[in-house]
């Protein structure tokens, strides 16, 4: 509800449009909701590793490929579903993709070993995959041109409020009833908001690329071809291996480093994801203001990122100060996000939405997976501080990509 008034306030004062607000607020809400409920489905297994652990025996390295699996199975289905979205529509993929994630959780709730585990990892992987090229061809469809940057903030910003109610939803259930029931509550809720995007689906309905009757639209497979979408891929990997560092070790970081406690530093990673949401607001008025230039947009907000962070591994600062700094860290990169979005959407051919999103952003799947595998060997030997230094050379490597993304995009 807040996220509505919101929308209702920057796009009625601030920037006036040809289509009714009310028509695109119902949008970005909509589609708003069903992004919190695709990151919803990202902290799933690993809020319940210590359960896994005590009730099938598991050991880190099988809690850790679980992840593995629910990510390469998002990575592949993402590339695959933007194909599948330009080819069937969006609003059918994103009703299918809901279902999928509620089976997955009653996957994992029925789960009686190891196995079980894994066929609800990739059950819920397969859910995931498609939400950003849905709502991103849904977005860019129907919406108002001079609203889309605040659109893009809003997916951004309520993308952070779906990881930030997982610990509170799953945690909370599991508690009062057991972790299978909270699994089961998880299902009940993806149906829930899968009821509501049904009743709503007036909405939702985009067009479906016929690529036979317009001659301006890019073929099946040469979208590929074109190396702007690569770089943005590129982008994605690499800014997404920095966010899968603070995701899976912030908090042991913060303590071996600093000595704080596990509330404390969890508290720091929950900051830093709040920071983010809050960056995300304010960079939809950023993206807004100045959609020509988002790619300098993006490679300003990562740099100042990726200083803050390697001011976090450097050790110079106490423990306060170093939670602070991490805890910015997110509003940085989160001012940047919509700017991100919009960087795409310019380098992005007609006609192939669907597709090229789903290929850039199985970039993130690709980030989520591989950092934890090369990080995790820094970890494991004590490079507590290399470990930020490392994510913060990632980020800057990101910046130069993302600059690289705006000289190609001008060109072509």
């Amino acid at each position: 509800m807040l996220s509505f008034f919101l929308l209702r306030f920057f796009m009625t004062t601030l920037n006036p449009a040809s289509h009714p607000w009310r028509d695109d607020a119902a949008v970005i809400g909509l589609v708003g909701i069903a992004h919190a409920s695709s990151h919803f489905s990202h902290l799933l297994l690993p809020l319940m590793f210590p359960v896994f652990m005590s009730t099938f025996g598991l050991s880190y390295s099988e809690l850790g490929f679980l992840m593995t699996v629910f990510f390469v199975v998002s990575g592949i289905g993402q590339a695959s579903a933007g194909f599948v979205v330009d080819r069937f529509g969006a609003r059918p993929v994103l009703f299918a993709s809901l279902v999928i994630l509620a089976a997955g959780c009653l996957t994992v709730a029925v789960a009686q070993s190891y196995l079980g585990l894994m066929l609800g990892a990739a059950c819920l992987g397969l859910g995931n995959c498609a939400f950003h090229p849905v709502d991103f061809t849904i977005l860019n469809q129907k919406v108002s041109p001079p609203r889309l940057g605040y659109a893009f903030s809003a997916h951004g910003l309520t993308g952070n409020l779906g990881w930030a109610l997982a610990p509170v939803f799953m945690v909370g259930l599991s508690a009062a009833l057991g972790w299978r029931t909270a699994y089961v509550g998880a299902a009940g809720l993806f149906l829930a908001i899968f009821v509501l995007l049904v009743w709503q689906r007036e909405f939702l309905l985009a067009e479906v690329v016929d690529h036979k009757q317009d001659t301006a639209s890019v073929s099946t497979l040469a979208f590929l071809k074109i190396p702007v979408v690569w770089w943005c891929f590129g982008f994605f990997l690499l800014s997404t291996m920095t966010l899968a560092v603070v995701q899976s070790f912030a908090v042991s970081i913060l303590q071996a480093m600093h000595s704080v406690t596990f509330e404390a530093a969890t508290f720091t990673l929950t900051a830093y994801m709040l920071c983010a949401a809050a960056g995300m607001f304010v960079g939809g008025f950023v993206a807004a203001r100045w959609p020509r230039h988002s790619d300098k947009v993006v490679a300003s907000c990562m740099t100042v990122a990726a200083l803050f962070m390697a001011l976090c591994g450097s050790g110079i600062f106490d423990a306060t100060a170093t939670m602070t700094i991490l805890a910015a860290t997110g509003l940085a990169i989160g001012v940047g996000g919509p700017s991100r979005d919009m960087m795409i959407k310019k380098a992005t051919p007609k006609g192939a939405t669907g597709r090229v999103y789903g290929m850039v952003y199985s970039g993130l799947d690709v980030g989520f997976a591989i950092s934890p595998l090369i990080f995790g060997v820094f970890m494991d030997h004590g490079w507590y501080g290399a470990t930020l230094l490392g994510a913060a050379l990632v980020l800057l490597l990101s910046v130069v990509v993302a600059l690289g993304v705006g000289r190609r995009t001008v060109q072509a």
